[in-house]
């Protein structure tokens, strides 16, 4: 039969009552999205003319998804201004906001492994919304990529065209898996308005700098702030403040005064949170673009398209993140967030207590001239190691190589030369040789211990002994001071390098007893201070925090060095040589120095170019230089503009920013994405996001849930991070961080198969089992597990589980399939016991042959309401706990339960049905309104248990895996088979041993045992 959607509400089979209101179109230009016709038309129904078949679904699922649009019934109501909720309602219950990490539209579509997170959530805000909360939840589109911009180098067409193409099939797979988005709230990251802000936000940070003894903002942590370049001006005109690389005394602004106005806006340009540096870029010839430490491989590579990424210097954009590293460190305990994440973050940054100590170069007008006065400054964790530092490590880039001795000095080993005549010689073609590496490359190949002597010799400050200065490319100019001393008694790398070229080892650390006579390699264990003593300071017998403590007193004291704190953290590079990304609201004047563009000139649009590609080289041409595309229009690149002084001649920035911009900022747009007047309004911020908005909110507020892969632990979270901080120093946000809580979804792998070529065969038309093997077309194939993708042609739409088994069996599948926070194997087959739970659901209320209700009004027997109670407890307790599976499990039980009763109440399958509805919405709702109520359930209270009947006598069950105990289930005593299995085979630890396994056999003993074989 065919189904057509209705105009209104009244015109369904089972009317509802109810205003319908008129639905803004999403601000933006993405536009609505309806199922198209040909997915509306369904095939007639085999047996019984009521059975819940693939047909009935999706024809319910259609209908209660135009509804809801037509309602607003997912509408989050704002407490002031436009954004009202359903029939206007007015904003009540505890602001609640969830999110999705933002979806990149790509060409391909979803398949069954991206719903997995967004089904979550929309079950998380759905059981939220009926425990009375005020939800709000959308999704938008991170619009601009590389993916786009590679289509429009192919084809010549615009990136724009193809990008909303790809949002439209999106979000019309997204609107059939019935997420309850607020729609009017969605926007993407290219849509002009969003643009605009972005480049706003751009030019807050442009003009700020960043006060490392100012109070914190009101309600923030730690010291230190962003502030004003208005303010640095004032300070040093002042006098209050020293001119940064300017000697003289400031008082009263001589110093400033005595500046040009040029070298005064140099002063200030160096200060700036946005800034233009000279400095090491990972350049990659073959996309021509330069990227992000995070955007190369550890292979020394792309991430994208597996280009090899040189090291050059070049002239670009950063963004200043050092300087929030202690806060972006500390503040990580005041937000809910997994260990494995912090941890990530906390190593990123890279923060180290220890000292920096200087060695003298030696050298004479005879003996390395070049090194004479000079002295390399090296950062350590452990100074007080420093009696074992037998030599030293500089990285290729350092400044003490661009001039070395002109010879090798006397008891230079043949080990340190490379086979080189002299120093110069060597270490040129040392420096030639990493200049092809990236810095990821060349931190992998540390343990291939190549260097090479420079021929200079340091002096040790506490032993006075002359020790040789290598140059080796793990070494990182852009990390601490570019050198190293190394103490092979105390590190393996120092011990491997220095067995490798002949070098001393000396120990400085020993555990109780000493060292056994016959020890060889590094000691980095605990233990006390030995050999580490001179005429002035002694260190032997201390332990190891005091004697780093008077290490540094001692370097202090002699002028060689001072305690300090570093971070393995580089600011952020933010330039890339590429046409789809937001342009840079800043021109160039005559004398090479940015000037922001003013607000009302906002935004910058990107023009049209000839050609969208950046110029691209060989893979390996290391000589090549950045070409971005937007330099191809001179019309726009050359503009007179009047900023203020008349019109006068601009070049504006050919760079653009990289797509981490929009997705830095995008969940503060989600509050109000058609303001014209704010990036975000304070108000609305602090409804939604501010500390301790509502029960669960701690002290940094932020998103209530924000749920997303692992794989953005770094880049994402820690740029967004960022930038909110600088928006909360500058008073435009009270929330300290962006995401109070954190949830990392597994994933969902699938299976690809072989043939004897090695070639893959489609996953779909593969049949076999473990026990007799898999077959492809009669022969005989492999079978692997991993990942879900086009080319291993094991992809499975979400479109194909709509059309055979409908969005609700898929939803229920998905979120039963195992914890959420692990990985699972998709298995197709599988999905039809997901499809039985909601038939069995449908027949305890529905007649399968006239359609009627069945349900008796009868009151339920005491072993009913105590399977009613029971699970009503345990599927709140699951929820709470994002734990739909277990849920799903308990819902099962008793829907079971009720299967086998003669007739079933009411009273007990209403509430049934209720706890049904976050997972498997449209079933709940059709049976709801069958049920005799006139309104959606979405807004229904969550059943409460009445705790007289959660009194129950249980009996313990064992579960065993392969004859072990894995888990241990309290259950009542009459408890059938069926459900016994199915809650042992959802029990989190069972779950966990098997490990993604199938199952060969369930043995059960109802009430007291069962045994799991796997498969």
């Amino acid at each position: 039969m065919t189904h057509t959607t209705p105009a209104t509400a009244g015109t369904p089979a089972s009317p509802v009552t109810g205003q319908i209101r008129s639905v803004p179109r999403p601000v933006g230009r993405i536009p609505q999205v309806t199922t198209p016709a040909a997915e509306r038309t369904t095939s007639a129904p085999e047996g019984p003319r009521h059975r819940y078949t693939p047909a009935l679904a999706q024809e319910i699922e259609l209908r209660w998804q135009d509804r809801w649009e037509e309602r607003g019934t997912f509408h989050a109501a704002n407490p002031s201004g436009d954004l009202v909720g359903p029939d206007g309602a007015n904003a009540s219950g505890s602001p609640y906001f969830i999110m999705d990490m933002f979806p990149y539209p790509s060409g391909a579509g979803l398949h069954v492994g991206h719903p997995l997170g967004f089904i979550a959530t929309d079950v998380v805000g759905r059981f939220r919304r009926m425990c009375g909360d005020n939800v709000l939840h959308t999704m938008g589109f991170d619009a601009f990529g590389l993916p786009a911009e590679q289509y429009a180098v192919a084809t010549g067409e615009h990136p724009r065209g193809v990008t909303e193409r790809n949002m439209v099939t999106y979000r019309r797979q997204l609107r059939r898996a019935g997420l309850a988005h607020d729609q009017r709230r969605s926007f993407a990251t290219i849509d002009p308005e969003y643009v605009r802000w972005t480049q706003w936000i751009f030019l807050q940070i442009f003009d700020s700098w960043y006060d490392p003894d100012a109070e914190p903002a009101p309600g923030g942590t730690g010291t230190g702030r962003a502030r004003r370049i208005s303010e640095l001006r004032d300070e040093l005109a002042a006098g209050t403040r020293p001119v940064p690389g300017h000697d003289g005394d400031n008082a009263g602004g001589a110093v400033w005064t005595a500046l040009s106005e040029g070298e005064r806006r140099d002063v200030v340009d160096a200060q700036r949170l946005a800034y233009v540096d000279s400095s090491p870029v990972n350049w990659c010839p073959g996309l021509g673009t330069v990227l992000a430490n995070e955007e190369v491989t550890s292979e020394g590579r792309s991430e994208r398209g597996n280009f090899p990424v040189f090291t050059k210097n070049l002239r670009q954009w950063k963004m200043r993140i050092t300087a929030y590293a202690d806060r972006l460190t500390d503040d990580l305990e005041l937000i809910d967030w997994p260990d494995k994440v912090k941890a990530m973050q906390r190593n990123w940054i890279g923060r180290s207590h220890g000292a920096h100590v200087r060695f003298d170069v030696v050298g004479t007008a005879d003996n390395d001239a070049a090194g004479a006065g000079e002295e390399i400054e090296v950062f350590t964790t452990r100074p007080d190691t420093l009696f074992g530092a037998t030599f030293m490590v500089v990285a290729p880039e350092h400044p003490l190589l661009d001039e070395v001795p002109v010879a090798w000095p006397d008891g230079t080993k043949s080990a340190w030369t490379g086979g080189h005549d002299s120093p110069a010689v060597a270490v040129a073609a040392y420096r030639q040789e990493a200049s092809g590496k990236s810095a990821v490359e060349r931190q992998a190949d540390a343990g291939k211990k190549t260097g090479v002597f420079t021929g200079h010799l340091a002096v040790n400050p506490v032993t006075g002994t002359h020790i040789p200065v290598f140059t080796a490319d793990y070494v990182l100019m852009g990390y601490g001071t570019g050198a190293i001393m190394a103490v092979p008694g105390g590190d393996e790398r120092d011990f491997e390098f220095a067995r490798a070229y002949d070098l001393p080892v000396i120990y400085t650390v020993a555990p109780a007893g000493g060292l056994p006579d016959d020890f060889e390699g590094a000691y980095a264990g605990e233990g006390v201070a030995i050999n580490s003593s001179n005429d002035a300071l002694s260190l032997d017998g201390l332990g190891v925090d005091e004697a780093k403590a008077r290490i540094i007193t001692w370097l202090g004291e002699n002028g060689v060095g001072q305690g300090t704190t570093t971070y393995r953290l580089n600011d952020w590079l933010f330039s890339r040589q590429r046409y789809w990304g937001e342009p840079f609201p800043v021109v160039w004047d005559e004398n090479d120095r940015p000037v922001a563009v003013p607000d009302s000139m906002l935004p910058v649009d990107l023009p049209d170019v000839p050609d969208y590609a950046p110029r691209t080289f060989e893979p390996d041409d290391v000589h090549s230089e950045p070409e971005a595309p937007l330099g191809r229009n001179e019309d726009w690149v050359n503009v007179t503009l009047d900023l203020g002084e008349g019109p006068r001649q601009y070049r504006r920035d050919t760079n653009t920013m990289p797509n981490w911009a929009g997705s830095c900022w995008y969940y503060l747009r989600y509050l109000d994405p058609a303001d014209t007047r704010h990036a975000v309004d304070p108000t609305l911020e602090k409804y939604w996001m501010g500390p301790r908005h509502n029960a669960t909110s701690g002290p940094a507020g932020g998103v209530d849930l924000y749920v997303g892969g692992v794989e953005h632990a770094v880049l994402h979270l820690l740029y967004a991070r960022f930038w909110h901080k600088v928006l909360f120093d500058l008073g435009y946000v009270s929330s300290l961080e962006p995401f109070g809580k954190l949830f990392n979804q597994g994933y969902i792998q699938a299976y690809a198969y072989t043939d004897s070529r090695g070639a893959y065969v489609p996953a779909e038309e593969v049949e076999g089992d473990e026990q007799s093997g898999f077959t492809w077309q009669g022969q005989p194939v492999n079978r692997e597990y991993g990942k879900i993708g086009k080319s291993l042609k094991n992809v499975v739409s979400p479109d194909d589980m709509y059309e055979a088994y409908g969005a609700d069996t898929f939803r229920v599948y998905e979120m039963s399939m195992g914890p959420l926070d692990q990985s699972r194997p998709w298995n197709t087959r599988d999905v039809v016991g997901s499809q039985r739970f909601l038939q069995r659901l449908w027949r305890n209320v529905v007649s399968e042959e006239t359609g009627e209700v069945t349900v008796s009004d009868d009151a339920p027997d005491a072993g009913t309401l105590r399977a009613l109670h029971r699970t009503i407890a345990d599927v709140r307790t699951e929820m709470e706990g994002m734990r739909p599976n277990t849920a799903i499990a308990k819902l099962i039980t008793l829907n079971n339960h009720l299967t086998g009763l003669d007739s079933v109440p009411r009273a007990a399958v209403e509430p049934l049905v209720l706890m049904t509805a976050p997972v498997a919405p449209h079933i709940a709702e059709e049976l709801w309104e069958r049920l005799g109520h006139t309104e959606s359930l979405a807004h229904e209270p969550f059943p409460v248990a009445d705790e007289a009947y959660l009194v129950a006598e249980t009996v313990t069950c064992v579960v065993q895996v392969q004859g072990k105990v894995r888990a241990k289930m309290e259950v009542a005593p009459d408890i059938s088979e069926a459900d016994l299995e199915a809650s042992a085979l959802a029990e989190p630890n069972v779950v966990r041993f098997l490990d993604g396994r199938e199952v060969r056999k369930v043995i059960v003993r109802a009430p007291k045992l069962v045994n799991i074989v796997p498969a």
